[in-house]
């Protein structure tokens, strides 16, 4: 286009924004085949279904999934290994990885499963550490201590790459926690997972809890330690919790495709993504087969995408407001398909496989039929307009494709 983009928007978004110090691409974990399937609401889906969505995580990049918790089962068992299968089979692009409790009966079938497919699977080994969590269950500290040691340390043994997870660290004590991630760390684990298992974080929280972590790993020498953030979304800031602990320095943010997962589900990746996209984070990323991940799983995990649902939703990029259109249409018809797909949407369409929609309904304009009609190869006579604009009109609603096209004909 002519024009420079900074010309046209000014983005308030940027003003005085201080990015994150350099350091490594961030990286993401996808959780959609494991605590996405723990929604009481869902489908537990088929395998040629699960097969199917990891072939699109590859398409989207993402880097490592859950695919499943083995010890709950030998359905669990069969579904983690015919998936990692698939993974080796066809060269897809992902990181394998299984939850398990910081229990022998848990890893033990991660460690059975690498062996049968010849691929490591990462171990992501769970325990609860909050007071709350420790009173319900009449845990003491070192009982935890020793469990977490024994299972990591059987892992190490099957080297199998492991990701400690501290389940509710949001409430969790600092004391703790210094005595949890020490112990896993000089027992092997390569990673920590700090959790907002129960949806209690606030942006701020998450800021301190990273910050607090990252002091202790540069305490104890120990910055080569990944740190990955896990968040749910019953305060409804799964999105924001996740973009706040990338700023703060996590380096794996996890989620699951359309937020699915327990009680009002995990923070949404897909949301997360487009966000990082929107920020330049992810420049060489192709989203553009996003929203065929999430009608994948809507369709087959019995979620159905509201209308409204950011960039994937019916309405993401559809308008029937005359004065929308117009401004649409207008950008249009300079030629240029970048200020089109910008004028009324704070999200290009195209970037992620999308296109702006302009339809018909009672809060139209003459130019929406004028513009429906062109797209369709229908001469827009003024006859023929008159009659759509004044059913639109008379609508409580939209206008659907076929009763537009039922007045098209009843006009000759």
């Amino acid at each position: 286009m002519g024009l420079d983009e900074r010309e046209l928007i000014y983005d308030w978004n940027t003003v005085d924004y201080q990015p994150p110090p350099a350091r490594p691409p961030v990286t993401f974990w996808d959780e959609t085949l494991r605590d996405g399937i723990q929604s009481p609401s869902i489908i537990d889906p088929s395998i040629d279904v699960k097969l199917k969505i990891v072939h699109l995580m590859h398409e989207i990049g993402v880097d490592t999934a859950d695919v499943g918790l083995p010890g709950a089962g030998p359905r669990a068992v069969e579904d983690v290994e015919r998936i990692v299968r698939e993974i080796v089979d066809h060269k897809l692009a992902i990181e394998p990885a299984a939850a398990a409790r910081t229990h022998l009966n848990d890893v033990r079938p991660i460690a059975e499963i690498s062996q049968r497919v010849g691929r490591a699977i990462e171990a992501a080994t769970f325990i609860g550490s909050s007071p709350i969590r420790l009173y319900a269950e009449d845990w003491d500290v070192d009982r935890m201590l020793r469990m977490s040691a024994e299972a990591l340390d059987f892992c190490a043994s099957e080297g199998l790459p492991v990701l400690y997870v501290t389940e509710d660290t949001i409430r969790s004590r600092p004391a703790t926690l210094r005595a949890l991630l020490r112990n896993a760390i000089d027992h092997g684990a390569a990673r920590l997972c700090l959790c907002d298992t129960v949806g209690h974080a606030t942006p701020q929280g998450v800021r301190n809890l990273i910050r607090f972590t990252q002091a202790l790993l540069r305490a104890w020498d120990a910055e080569h330690i990944g740190l990955d953030w896990h968040g749910h979304n019953d305060r409804g800031l799964g999105v924001a919790n996740n973009l706040a602990a990338w700023e703060a320095g996590a380096g794996r943010i996890h989620g699951t495709i359309l937020g699915v997962g327990e009680r009002v589900g995990n923070a949404s990746l897909d949301q997360t993504l487009v966000n990082l996209k929107l920020m330049g984070e992810l420049p060489n990323r192709d989203l553009s087969r996003l929203p065929e991940y999430c009608e994948l799983v809507g369709d087959n995990y019995g979620v159905p995408i509201a209308a409204s649902y950011p960039v994937v939703g019916l309405d993401a990029f559809r308008t029937t407001t005359g004065v929308h259109a117009a401004a649409i249409i207008k950008a249009e018809k300079k030629g240029d398909a970048w200020l089109a797909d910008r004028i009324y949407s704070g999200i290009p369409a195209a970037m992620f496989g999308r296109e702006q929609l302009i339809e018909i309904g009672p809060m139209s304009g003459a130019s929406n039929v004028v513009y429906w009609l062109n797209k369709r190869g229908i001469e827009p006579d003024k006859d023929l307009v008159e009659r759509i604009f004044a059913a639109a009109k008379e609508s409580d609603r939209t206008l659907t494709e076929d009763e537009v096209f039922a007045l098209v004909g009843a006009a000759g």
